[in-house]
């Protein structure tokens, strides 16, 4: 199996693309704030899976899984930032949090399964 094959990438991947959307809804002041960091942190997560899954050791990967996680923790931060600045409604922002917990969820189980 390729990083491209697995689903945790893949969902990273839809989360890329659902924060590029999200983000054309921040004001224009925000482009070189809120804005980068959201769109540096979602392109961190599927990144850091690939690099992860290059790597030649189980705890290699397992440290680039933490990173991912890290990244995606950083960015539901990001989106409640942009709820709580009344940027984002709860609505617009719906599938990006399933998203983010189906792609927390797999990396939690891969992390998991690489510790042990």
């Amino acid at each position: 199996m390729i990083y491209r094959e697995m689903i945790v990438w893949q969902k990273a991947m839809e989360l890329v693309k659902e924060i590029y959307f999200l983000v054309k809804l921040l004001p224009k002041e925000e482009t070189y704030a809120l804005s980068d960091q959201m769109r540096r942190a979602a392109v961190s997560i599927p990144s850091n899976i690939a690099e992860g899954y290059g790597r030649k050791s189980k705890i290699e990967y397992s440290r680039f899984l933490d990173i991912a996680r890290g990244s995606l923790y950083e960015l539901e931060t990001q989106i409640h930032i942009g709820i709580m600045l009344n940027f984002f409604t709860n609505e617009n922002t719906e599938r990006a949090f399933s998203l983010s917990q189906e792609v927390g969820k797999m990396l939690n189980s891969l992390i998991t399964k690489l510790e042990k």
